[in-house]
Parts: structure tokens; sequence; C-alpha cells
């Protein structure tokens, strides 16, 4: 696919030189923000769900290759990634001698509605873009193209990868890992969308940005009577399952200690499908989320014995499945203040938000953490009423306005960390 067929006029080419302007011109970014809004869009309008993004990964290897960067890729099914080579130093072998730093988006969309009504409106029914992984993706794609462009005088490398599956457990990170994209990597960096965040400012904090979130699936079974008017005969296995969840919510702040942050939430719920019949088994499910390590072991463990234990006690049974996902994000000092200089090099101090509480909310990004320092910084979206509205709402949105910048921003931060070496 060739560059031209990116923009919404086909007949605009847009070279290299254009889109990487380094002089902060009105032109420089207004060629950059056309084609990031563009492959926003062109994302925004074809999401695909986790481990699903064939189309995706092959838009954007063929968005980058246009560009003469050579993809690696598919890999982890359908992730891919792009390494720039510094030459400032020197190189041995087509690879820089400097230290080596990386960037990661992820590209998939939510199992969602898009309730919006805009030109770009999702064209997969209950398919949607509603994490902004779209804009990341984007950026990403205007990071490797600026530092390519800049390689010249880059003290080092780069690589930008684009991940599949953040939203799932298992997700993407762990297979990413395992295919070597962090092989060599001094420190990796990310951003995410946020929509309670106005345009223009940049969240960071150090330590721990978001929790670990666990998945559970519960089943409760009982023998007897179903009907409806004669419980006392049987096991009522609906009123069973509300027990063990009233008993659940009752763990976090009661047998955790109240002053970690914990939130043990039931989502979803299933029994029978008529008014009048205690069917044999019922089922809840749901997330636990938790900062603190023993917390997280501590309170799977109470949740499986008071499972097991309230169930047995009424004479039923049940079985809890806990499925573990992300470890918490936890930013590294030196990274955070590397984005802290280089948002303040670019916008002014007044540009930087320091964040004042962990996120209960889930980024597998914090895999990448375990094994290589770095941060995920958030990107303010929101500038109206069109753009308040949360992640995952049928109606999320964000002002494309950030996208040249945060590219720009964030080139600037990978270059940062490589001439600090």
């Amino acid at each position: 696919m060739p560059a031209t067929a990116l923009l919404d006029d086909p007949q605009k080419h847009l070279s290299l030189e254009e889109l990487a302007g380094e002089h902060g011109s009105a032109g420089d970014d207004a060629a950059l923000s056309e084609l990031l809004v563009s492959i926003r869009r062109h994302l925004h309008r074809n999401p695909e769900v986790g481990m699903q993004e064939h189309e995706t990964s092959h838009f954007i290897r063929e968005t980058l290759a246009s560009y003469g960067l050579d993809v690696h890729g598919p890999v982890a099914e359908t992730g891919c990634w792009v390494d720039i080579e510094g030459s400032a130093h020197g190189s041995a072998n087509g690879r820089s001698a400097g230290p080596r730093v990386g960037y990661r988006a992820d590209i998939d969309a939510l199992p969602m509605q898009d309730a919006k009504s805009v030109s770009y409106h999702s064209r997969n029914d209950g398919v949607a873009h509603l994490c902004g992984h779209d804009a990341h993706a984007a950026v990403a794609v205007g990071v490797a193209l600026l530092l390519h462009a800049r390689r010249a005088r880059l003290p080092g490398g780069a690589r930008v990868f684009f991940q599949p599956n953040e939203e799932s457990v298992p997700s993407g990170a762990p297979l990413m890992i395992e295919e070597g994209v962090l092989d060599g990597l001094e420190a990796v960096y990310a951003m995410h969308a946020a929509p309670g965040l106005e345009a223009g400012r940049y969240g960071l904090k150090t330590g721990p940005v978001t929790a670990a979130s666990d998945q559970f699936e519960a089943t409760v079974r009982g023998q007897g009577s179903g009907h409806s008017a004669r419980p006392h005969e049987g096991v009522d296995t609906v009123w069973l399952a509300h027990q063990i969840i009233q008993s659940f919510y009752q763990l976090a702040g009661r047998i955790s200690d109240a002053r970690h942050p914990a939130v043990l939430t039931v989502c979803r719920m299933a029994g029978s499908s008529a008014h009048n019949v205690i069917p044999p088994a019922a089922s809840f499910g749901g997330t636990l989320r938790t900062i603190d390590a023993e917390d997280r072991t501590f309170l799977r463990e109470k949740m499986r014995r008071v499972a097991e234990e309230t169930a047995a006690l009424h004479g039923g049974s049940a079985d809890l499945d806990l499925v573990i996902g992300a470890p918490p994000v936890v930013n590294d000092e030196r990274a955070v203040e590397t984005a802290r200089q280089a948002v303040t090099e670019r916008f002014g101090e007044e540009a930087v938000y320091d964040i004042p509480k962990t996120s209960m909310g889930a980024e597998d990004f914090a895999y990448y953490l375990r094994e290589v320092p770095g941060a995920l910084i958030r990107v303010g979206t929101q500038s109206g009423p069109d753009t308040r509205y949360p992640l995952h709402d049928t109606r999320f949105d964000l002002d494309e306005g950030v996208l040249a910048p945060t590219a720009r921003l964030m080139a600037d931060l990978l270059e940062t960390r490589l001439r600090e070496g």
C-alpha cells in the first residue's frame, strides 16, 4: 500500500522530510498531523479485537515500509516492530554502537459498539476502538518516522513496536517478550490516552501507576428440586451465588489491609432462563484488582476458600477459576524524570501533570517493566464535550490535535534517553 493511500486526499504526497520537519513550524506540524489523523481514522473505521488484528498489523507494516523502514513481523501472531539505527556514534554490522531504547503501542480494539456519529465511525459491528489504541498506534508510527528522519544524529538505536491483545487475559505483552522484543533494550516507554486530562498535558508518576488485574469465574452447583415454589427441597444455587458474592465484597478492606487499595467487582451473572426454575448451576465472574503483591496472593486464596466453604455450608459446591492477569505498572524514577525533562523542554512546565493517585485500571505494559526500566505516560485527550467520555464508553473519542505533538514529544524522549546513555 503506497503512503499516499493513507491520506483522505490520495493525490497528495507527503515526503518523510515534510512529515519530520524539525523546525516546529505550522507547516511541519500540519503535515505530520494530517498523516497521523488519517492513520488513526483508518484504524478507527476498521477495528479488530485482540489476536485478530491481521488487517491492522498489515496496514501498520505497509505504512512503515512505504517510508523506507525495515519492518520485522508479523510476530506474536499480529505484532511487529521496526529498528532505527542511529549513526552518530558509528555502527557495526548494521547496528548502532550506542545504547538502545524502546517504544510500545497496543493495537487491539474492544468488543463493543461504536455509538458516535462521526465520519470515521467503526465499520465492524460490535467492535470499536474505545480505549485509544488507534491513537496509540498512530502516534507510534509518527515516532518511528521522526526517529528514522533523525537517525544520522541519534547516538544509539530505537525499537518501536506494535503489540496485539492488550485488552484480554492472557494478553499480548508476554508473547512479544517471548519473541525477543526487549532484547538489548535499556529502557522502554509507552503512552495511554487520558480523557480525564485536558489536551496538551502529560501525566507523570513514579512508582505504581496501575493495579494488577486478575479475572475470576465462579460456578455454584446443587442438587434437588428446581421449582421456585420449593427452594427448601434442594439447593438454591442463585441464592448461594449471591451469598458468595456478598462474602467476596467483605474481603477488601476487612480481611485485607484497608490501607492498601483493592477492588473486587462482579460484572457478570448467569442462572436459569426461566422465571420459575432454580437452575442446577449458577455462575458469576469479575475482576480482582490490587497493587500490593501480598494482597494479591492473599485475596485470591481467600476467595477460593470463601466460595468452597460457603457452598459446602449450604449443601452445594463451588469452583473458582482464576486467570492471572497483568501485574501493576511500576514506573522507574529515572525514566519519569527523563520524560519530565522532555515534556518541559518542548511544551513548558505547565504541560506536566503530576498524577496524585494510582489508577485501579490495568495495563499489560507492566510485563515489559518487570524486565526493563521505563514509564507509562498519560496523554491528555480532552478538549470539549465530545472528548470527555471515559475509556471503554461507547461514545469515547479524543482530540486528534494531540497526535502530532505527542509523536514529536515521544521521539524527543527516546532521543534524550539515548543521549543520557
